[in-house]
């Protein structure tokens, strides 16, 4: 009798031990699927990023060329403001 209790009780526990093992396959297999997910998303994040630098990059080079050019107009448009006020500087002293 007491064999019978036993083997009773191991067969409930491999039953169990089964069942646990069958929802530890189906956890690492979502795991799976979501570690796929995850890497899939990384790795657009990181083409996106990729391409949003190389985009502000192009933008800082075009921003730097108009800032020097402005700062050169800036610069002639102050020196013929500066010949000027010699030009009237002059003609005061004339009068």
């Amino acid at each position: 009798m007491e064999c019978q209790e036993e083997l009773k009780n191991l067969r409930e526990e491999l039953r169990l031990t089964k069942s646990r093992v069958g929802e530890l396959e189906q956890r690492v297999e979502h795991l799976r699927v979501s570690r796929r997910v995850l890497m899939n998303l990384l790795e657009k994040v990181e083409r996106e990023k990729v391409t949003l630098v190389h985009k502000l990059e192009k933008e800082n080079v075009r921003l730097q060329r108009d800032n020097t050019r402005f700062a050169k107009w800036i610069f002639s448009k102050n020196r013929e403001i500066m010949e000027l006020q010699e030009r009237i500087e002059e003609r005061q002293e004339k009068v």
